[in-house]
């Protein structure tokens, strides 16, 4: 599975608290870090960020353009990393994680950070010290800050379970409709974050009435039994056959082209989940472990939509809006489904 990280020779940019990643790569460290000296085993530090005007011959429509360019961390070149309008402004990754630092006003301690997509995209989680435990599955909360630097991601702070177990992010929009508790506050790299902490705080109330609904949400569906009939009804239910394999299995036809290639990816999915299902990592059968394993699937058994790469920290990271909608979607159709109130 491609792990999308930054590497230079041997050498990556990603640091973990304690814990190595499942890439194995990147710095492993024991103590606590300060904002500067994560940023520094990141390899983080010093990118200096700017724009170069585009020089390139001939007109240029729609206004003007410029190149976002870096000093690389590894061998001090200057790379490219993306071109965007004149109303674009730069956001060091100094000033992406002070403004973290600032929003739990120093009470947080800093896990992870990294860049990946070949420096285009960087992010850094702080552990908000307050875990979840129901029924003997604990769950962490992270503070997770990220960033692009070629306009492809806006400066965002959310607040983010994780699934000790497999890492699986679970990003939910939490109470009626997703409005009761907010989980992620959003600034467009038109802006700048002046002033912003406030509003982030409040935005993110802390990250405490997201996490309770989060809690209560968590112990309902625990209670609620499911059977391995009932979640093999649930995945149906979630990813129905394709129509036209319905079409042909109606009319008495045997399945071709389009519809066998539509049949046997569908299959493959279900088989998939099944597999998850029945593994070491859901012993407890019940409705929370059952959404597990139907987010688990999007999170490490799949490819990203154009296939050039698998987005373990792409879409567990909750960087992908598209797979965010699904787990929501996902959650959806499991509380429904089961009956979870």
């Amino acid at each position: 599975m491609a792990h999308m990280l930054e590497q230079y020779g041997e050498m990556a940019s990603f640091a973990s608290l304690r814990q190595p990643a499942w890439h194995g790569l990147g710095t492993v460290f024991d103590e606590e870090k300060s904002t500067s000296e994560m940023l520094e085993a990141a390899s983080l530090s010093n990118w200096d960020v700017r724009q170069e005007p585009i020089t390139l011959p001939g007109r240029y429509h729609g206004g003007e353009f410029f190149a976002n360019v870096r000093t690389n961390p590894f061998d001090q070149e200057t790379d490219v990393l993306g071109v965007v309008g004149a109303r674009y402004k730069v956001f060091q990754n100094e000033e992406l994680f002070s403004f973290g630092d600032n929003i739990l006003d120093g009470g947080g301690t800093w896990e992870t950070a990294g860049s990946i997509k070949n420096g285009t995209v960087v992010f850094g989680s702080m552990s908000l010290n307050r875990d979840i435990t129901v029924n003997g599955e604990t769950t962490e909360n992270y503070l997770l800050m990220s960033s692009s630097h070629d306009g492809s991601h806006p400066i965002q702070a959310s607040v983010t379970p994780v699934r000790v177990v497999c890492s699986n992010t679970l990003g939910f929009a939490i109470g009626k409709g997703g409005k009761s508790a907010k989980q992620s506050f959003r600034i467009r790299h038109t802006a700048t974050t002046e002033g912003k902490v406030a509003v982030a705080r409040e935005t993110l109330g802390l990250a405490h009435k997201y996490l309770d609904a989060f809690e209560i949400e968590m112990k309902k569906m625990i209670e609620v039994s499911v059977s391995n009939k009932k979640f093999e009804d649930l995945i149906v239910m979630a990813y129905p056959k394709p129509d036209a394999v319905e079409a042909a299995e109606q009319a008495g036809e045997s399945l071709k082209g389009g519809a066998m290639a539509a049949n046997t990816r569908w299959e493959q999915k279900i088989d998939t989940l099944k597999d998850i299902w029945g593994s070491e990592t859901t012993p407890e059968k019940n409705a929370w472990t059952a959404l597990n394993a139907m987010t688990e699937r999007l999170d490490w058994h799949r490819q990203v939509r154009n296939g050039s790469y698998e987005g373990a920290l792409i879409s567990a990271s909750g960087f992908d809006p598209v797979t965010n909608v699904e787990k929501n979607r996902l959650n959806k159709i499991t509380r429904e489904f089961l009956a979870v109130k």
